[in-house]
């Protein structure tokens, strides 16, 4: 700030510089739209990997196009996309199975219903759904700490995976020392609903709890309600009879030689450790069946007190392998000193709380046709939903629907409209896809005629469509959209050359490409190029590459200035870097020294680029100009608040023709001497 001097002496005072660095922004971001196994509905999620992918969304899903263009994407080179999911709302389209279900769990203590549990998870500060079949599998487990009545419970969440007649555990969520009282620290409802990404707790349409608030009911399976706090001599003829969902039943002796049973522990602590190691070591019997086998090597077993102080239970949760993991698998307790050791056979609990309720939806009907409605997919500029969920995004630079193609040809041609006109308004692009059924070159053809009304600068499209080896159908071909497959070829060559390089040439393999739709001669690609269509073709050594880069208004008779991606992408980047790079000009006066500073700071961002190739010309003077003086801005601007700047620049344009001229020459009749 200016020195204001009082006193004699020497002052200092800092002058600014009036730089101001403009930061080209991101060029290679994808967005993409779709419907997936899970996942929050209706939100844009940012995802760095594929693994954040498979943990957001659950990964591939059969149903999912937009989900393999997301593995393709990241395959060829993409590193940050957003992601929205939508889900079945009901509507006519979609109404064979009605909308999209939440899986929910009401937790009970005693008689009282203690609190609700929903799959989602908290985002921006609210609970937010994660609606689908998914939520199936999430189990909920609680223990009382082993404490009286009134004390705290703990709570763990797992999300479990059915592969065949095997469950593993995927994710796991452990809270300790909740309570139930109102205003605590640990009060289980806030505690939980901060830290959990599997679900959320509420006490929607429940009693009031009243005082003291009462501790969820705990889970496992109860083998005594009521041991006596006399410690029991060594069993004799204890077994315990276990029942699978899946029609599996045996019952198992626990007082086998060597058994830790057959000597009375000396505590009710050492009684649990002691039935935990004994069912451990059952499970390694040849002759069980094998469903029963994880069930029982992987138990663990847990004394419990039941809230009276000298009565203690057993709680036995199975095996994380245990086949099936879920509340209709229980341990009965049979033998012929079950009453003296007072083992309540008829006390028996579920494992774990399961979540039920959650449904898909219709994604496909009986006859496996796309069943979605695509209102769902345009969604709500007013309630941020389905494509305007990315309102919540920053930026993103490339826009993929990929099951957009199922959809009948008029509702996929107005999604598309809709789409391209968003696209514009946040200076991105769209790839367009084109259905399984387009493979010849005629049928491409009469679809873009068909399609006319998708020509826009800010789209492309590429044919024909590709095949990638599905990993949930044993490596299987399956045909695939190109979207995902081309952001992330945009993506790499970005970072390789830069945006204003063409995605296209012999650089650029399609990754995970086995093969594509159609195998294209030059004369059927040169039927199609001239109409703005990218052709994808395959070349002995260099396989499957991209072999086009127009935009869809790059029909030769279009003659359009935004004829090639390279060109419209490279002046959409530096849109936006100068948008963004710009804001501090706002309120700043308006006069030489201002348009000075923009000159200065726009002129050094160009420079930057020139010098890394982004345009045509030997000299920057050739390249690009910045005017930003009095004949740009009038004094008339100036009194209405504006200043006007202008920024040329000579794109480069890809090499999309290269002509050989070859001649002969006359052999010269002299001779030397």
């Amino acid at each position: 700030m200016p020195v204001q001097p009082t006193y004699p002496g020497v002052y200092i005072e800092e002058i600014s510089s009036g730089v101001h660095p403009i930061t080209g922004v991101a060029t290679s971001t994808a967005a993409f739209i779709g419907t997936f196994a899970k996942g929050l509905a209706n939100e844009a999620v940012q995802i760095l990997s594929q693994a954040d992918f498979e943990r957001e969304y659950g990964g591939l899903d059969r149903n999912s196009e937009a989900s393999y263009a997301i593995q393709q994407f990241f395959m060829n080179g993409g590193s940050q996309a957003w992601v929205v999911r939508v889900v079945n709302d009901g509507s006519p389209a979609g109404s064979v199975a009605g909308a999209e279900a939440n899986a929910t769990l009401t937790v009970l203590g005693a008689a009282t219903k203690v609190f609700n549990v929903r799959a989602g998870r908290r985002i921006r500060g609210a609970s937010a759904i994660n609606p689908g079949e998914w939520g199936n599998f999430v189990r909920v487990q609680v223990d009382h700490n082993g404490t009286a009545a009134g004390a705290t419970f703990n709570l763990t969440i797992s999300q479990v995976r059915v592969d065949g007649n095997r469950t593993t555990v995927v994710a796991t969520e452990t809270f300790n020392n909740l309570t139930m009282e109102p205003n605590t620290p640990n009060n289980a409802i806030e505690v939980v609903n901060q830290g959990s990404r599997l679900v959320q707790l509420d006490r929607v349409g429940l009693a009031a709890l009243g005082t003291p608030a009462p501790r969820p009911a705990p889970s496992g399976t109860i083998s005594n309600a009521s041991l006596a706090a006399a410690i029991p001599a060594a069993i004799s003829a204890l077994k315990v009879a276990i029942t699978l969902a899946s029609g599996s039943s045996a019952a198992i002796a626990l007082d086998y030689p060597g058994s830790p049973l057959l000597t009375a522990p000396a505590s009710f602590a050492g009684w649990a450790q002691a039935l935990q190691t004994a069912l451990r070591q059952a499970g390694a019997d040849p002759t069980l069946p094998p469903a029963m086998r994880p069930y029982l090597t992987g138990a663990t077993v847990q004394a419990l007190n039941d809230g009276a102080g000298a009565n203690w239970r057993f709680a036995v949760l199975p095996g994380a392998g245990a086949q099936p993991y879920d509340s209709t698998a229980k341990l009965v307790f049979s033998g012929a000193d079950l009453g003296a050791y007072k083992f309540n056979a008829a006390s028996t609990g579920v494992a774990q709380y399961e979540l039920a309720g959650g449904a898909d939806g219709t994604v496909v009907d009986a006859t496996g046709a796309w069943a979605m409605p695509v209102s769902v997919f345009r969604g709500s500029a007013a309630g941020a939903t389905g494509l305007y969920a990315l309102e919540d995004v920053d930026l993103f630079n490339v826009l993929c629907i990929p099951d957009a193609p199922k959809f009948a040809a008029n509702d996929m041609q107005s999604l598309y409209q809709e789409a391209e006109i968003y696209v514009e308004g946040r200076r991105a692009m769209i790839i367009v896809d084109i259905p399984e059924d387009v493979v010849q070159i005629d049928q491409m053809q009469a679809w873009m005629t068909a399609n006319d009304s998708l020509r826009h600068p800010n789209a492309a499209v590429y044919y024909p469509r590709t095949f990638t080896p599905d990993p949930l159908n044993q490596g299987r071909l399956r045909s695939l959209a190109p979207s995902g497959t081309m952001a992330g070829l945009w993506a790499r060559t970005d970072t390789a050359r830069g945006v204003w390089k063409a995605p296209a040439g012999t650089e650029t393999q399609l990754r995970n490409v086995a093969s594509l739709a159609r195998t294209m001669t030059d004369q059927e690609n040169g039927l199609l190029n001239p109409l703005g269509i990218n052709c994808l073709r395959t070349f002995p050594i260099y396989s499957n590459i991209c072999w086009g880069a127009r935009t869809l208004e790059g029909a030769d008779i279009l003659a359009s200035d935004w004829k090639y991606v390279p060109v419209r992408r490279t002046t959409l980047f530096i849109e936006e870097s100068l948008f963004r790079g710009t804001k501090w000009v706002v309120f700043e006066p308006n006069d030489e020294p201002l348009w000075a500073q923009i000159r200065l700071n726009v002129g050094a961002f160009m420079q930057d680029l020139f010098r890394k190739g982004a345009f045509q010309g030997t000299t920057a003077k050739d390249a690009f100009f910045v005017k930003c003086d009095g004949e740009t801005t009038t004094q008339t601007d100036i009194d209405l608040g504006i200043v006007n700047v202008e920024v040329g620049f000579a794109p480069l344009k890809p090499a999309e023709f290269v002509i050989l001229k070859i001649s002969q020459i006359a052999r010269s009749s002299s001779t030397d001497a």
